[in-house]
């Protein structure tokens, strides 16, 4: 159980916020494996304003689930009215990202370059946490740099500007995806306030799960690039079983669901391309895989797609 603000969440593993990623079909496979809430993959809050097709279909919300939408930028008026059209459009929760580690992102001084701005980040925690009345949470790293490790200085800031629960991803911005992801240093943000934190990063079994929450003391946690191919990691983690298998014909019913969620979603052309990453995902590690992501790489037909994944899998 987690408490963000007056929203009560069920539980504690929610799936993160990832460009590319979680996008409508991806939130609708995962929310069947229960986690506390799906994150919407980051959107440009300067797109949300124009409110074009394309745009508005990330925010969709998910169907009978909790759902935080993700918003980036720099201008606190900007990211303020990009909150509302989330909450307008029933997002449950706002997430302000401060995280993305990406050129082109940091470029434009959004994600983890905000943390480089404390003035700037005060700004627009508090401009997106007055615009709106759901919950406003946020998503960051340890800092900029080994030389800047703000975080437990910004959480305290977000805290103070209404923020009502943060999450760290164990790194700093120049490690990129470097490394390991320090979920010790989570605990220095934990004990500087008192609003839920989750840990972020590298969390891929029960067994890292259970050490990035003894290490950090973190309330919760988000799963990334852990939930690759593997939907399913949030029952996994609340299972008994010390070996947690899923059935290879149920396997199969998910991954094709999850292609005709992608095929309603974005129309044929669109919808096959942005599914091969999965694909090459689920398939991941299984005998004659190299081969399979060949075929599907090269397949512009539903039909013949499908019957791939049922020979395959």
């Amino acid at each position: 159980m987690l408490n963000i603000g007056k929203l009560q969440v069920n539980s504690n593993f929610l799936l993160a916020p990832m460009s590319g990623v979680t996008d409508y079909p991806y939130r609708e496979i995962v929310k069947k494996f229960k986690p506390g809430l799906v994150f919407s993959e980051m959107i440009a809050s300067r797109a949300l304003l124009a409110q074009n097709s394309k745009t508005m279909k990330m925010i969709k919300k998910t169907d009978n689930y909790l759902s935080a939408v993700q918003i980036a930028g720099c201008d606190p008026e900007i990211m303020a009215e990009a909150s509302k059209i989330c909450e307008d459009n029933g997002a449950d929760i706002i997430d302000i990202n401060m995280g993305c580690p990406v050129k082109k992102v940091v470029n434009g001084y959004a994600g983890s370059a905000l943390m480089k701005d404390e003035i700037l980040a005060t700004k627009i925690l508090e401009s997106v946490s007055n615009s709106v009345k759901v919950p406003v949470t946020l998503k960051m790293r340890k800092g900029w740099d080994d030389n800047s490790l703000n975080a437990p200085k910004i959480a305290k800031i977000a805290e103070n500007s209404g923020i009502k629960m943060i999450t760290i991803h164990g790194r700093t911005r120049c490690q990129m995806y470097k490394g390991k992801s320090d979920w010790k240093f989570v605990k220095n943000v934990k004990s500087n306030v008192k609003i839920p934190v989750l840990v972020n990063g590298d969390i891929t079994s029960k067994e890292n799960l259970n050490q990035a929450l003894k290490d950090s003391k973190a309330d919760g946690v988000m799963i990334g690039r852990g939930s690759y191919g593997r939907p399913w990691i949030f029952q996994e983690l609340f299972s008994n079983k010390k070996k947690f298998k899923i059935n290879n014909n149920y396997k199969k019913q998910i991954i094709l669901n999850h292609l005709q969620l992608s095929l309603d979603h974005y129309g044929k052309d669109i919808g096959l391309k942005s599914f091969r990453k999965h694909l090459g995902w689920y398939s991941k590690s299984i005998n004659n895989s190299n081969e399979f992501r060949l075929k599907i790489n090269q397949c512009t037909d539903e039909i013949i797609l499908k019957n791939l994944i049922n020979d395959f899998f």
